[in-house]
């Protein structure tokens, strides 16, 4: 173990976790840093597909690139899409800000913890902000019975659901999200904020899209920056009904997304299948994780449909301090979850990565419960994985979803949707 250089006070800075640049600049050349902080897809794009964003690396940042809508097209005819229903932005966030704009007006409900900007945004422009706390007792599972009533008794006019949810990785099945949809039909808005969603291989088809884009007042966003590992393109998009759909992309500017995403928007149907063997890779990598963060010992690991896992640390822990240690004597960069509305610096977000990482990972949390905390931990039996919540069969055929409209639909019945949807041993 050596320390890495890197001053710690940077990490302190602002209510965002710091930027993977602002570390890399302050650990100086040559330094390395693990990134369980940023939730990424590490196995997309490949490195064929960087070596062609390198070629064409010229003409990409030299020339101007299509209009918006020309992208946005070109996506939705990727995706297998109808265009009238597809509003793409520089980011999910830019869209998060949009709709807050445009189709709030005096209420919005959504659970914590969640995505920051769900509750940030809306209190910015002054809007009331009905907060429905998920508990700890229950793994932070949502549910969406008793966060009906909520909206009902608080009155709200547009009600959010992230699936999967950022922090806690807790996904809800398909169906009982359209039963949702449906459940609150009357409100202005309904938004599913299904960022993370591609991660999850609980069940077939877990997204809502398809069921959004028929009804008056429903939203799913999608972010393809986490989905494709390239955060910093920044581009996502909305499903809607054309008119909601129509509303957004009318007042989003005419240029607004860069040369280089509408070049990978190209390169998408042509890497469908490294994708998803990406996902199918991070599948194996999530379980293998969930196996060794449960060696440390008190760690409490909650199950995830995510790239990511919430842990809760032992008691005698500090959030802060494990943050901190990580980066300064191994070189790993975490999210402590002090910051975000209905958690706690006792809270740490773990993203999902390769097994080497992971070992790096769980040997610095070893060793900072060793130093500071003089536990034997070497000689402690692993966990048997603590409390356990009851999951439910997602495979189950309800009589309310339409089919799912997919290009891979073609392909027949040769691989079965196995590699986007591998199945958990």
């Amino acid at each position: 173990m050596a320390r890495t250089g890197i001053d710690t006070s940077i990490l302190h800075k602002g209510a965002h976790s710091a930027s993977y640049f602002d570390l890399a600049r302050a650990a100086g050349e040559g330094a390395e840093i693990v990134d369980f902080c940023i939730p990424c897809n590490p196995y997309f794009p490949t490195p064929e597909m960087f070596d062609e964003l390198t070629r064409d690396l010229k003409s990409i940042l030299k020339y101007y690139p299509s209009d918006s809508a020309t992208i946005t097209k070109k996506l939705a005819s990727v995706l297998g899409l109808h265009p009238q229903t597809v509003a793409m932005a520089n980011g999910s966030t830019e869209l998060i800000t949009w709709i807050d704009h445009l189709l709030v007006k005096e209420s919005l409900a959504i659970p914590i913890p969640t995505f920051g900007r769900w509750t940030d945004q809306p209190l910015e422009t002054g809007k009331r902000v009905d907060m429905f706390p998920l508990q700890e007792r229950d793994g932070f599972r949502l549910d969406l019975e008793e966060y009906v009533e909520f909206i009902r008794e608080r009155r709200s006019k547009v009600a959010v659901v992230c699936n999967v949810n950022n922090p806690d990785g807790n996904y809800l099945p398909r169906r009982d999200v359209i039963r949702f949809m449906d459940a609150l039909s009357d409100l202005d808005l309904v938004v599913i904020d299904e960022s993370f969603i591609d991660f999850s291989d609980a069940e077939r088809y877990p997204s809502v899209g398809p069921d959004a884009v028929i009804r008056p007042n429903a939203v799913v966003l999608k972010s393809l920056g986490k989905n494709f590992g390239l955060h910093g393109i920044r581009f996502g998009y909305l499903l809607a009904n054309p008119a909601i759909a129509g509303k957004i992309a009318k007042m989003l500017p005419k240029w607004n997304l860069n040369s280089l995403a509408e070049k990978v928007v190209h390169m998408i149907s042509d890497h469908e299948m490294e994708y998803e063997e990406s996902l199918r890779l991070l599948s194996r990598d999530r379980r293998t994780m969930g196996r060794e963060l449960q060696r440390i010992p008190g760690l409490q690991v909650f199950p995830s449909q995510g790239n990511f896992f919430l842990v809760k640390l032992p008691t005698e822990w500090s959030g802060v301090a494990l943050r901190d240690y990580m980066v300064a004597n191994h070189g790993i960069m975490t999210r402590e979850c002090g910051n975000k509305l209905g958690m706690t610096s006792q809270f740490m977000r773990l993203v999902v990565r390769p097994a080497a990482d992971v070992d790096r990972l769980v040997d610095g949390m070893l060793d900072y419960a060793q130093r500071f905390h003089g536990r034997s931990v070497y000689d402690t039996e692993p966990l048997d994985g603590g409390r356990r919540w009851n999951t439910e069969s997602y495979e189950e055929k309800p009589d309310n979803l339409i089919p799912y409209p997919t290009q891979r639909a073609d392909r027949g019945n040769d691989r079965e949707y196995t590699a986007r949807r591998a199945a958990v041993s």
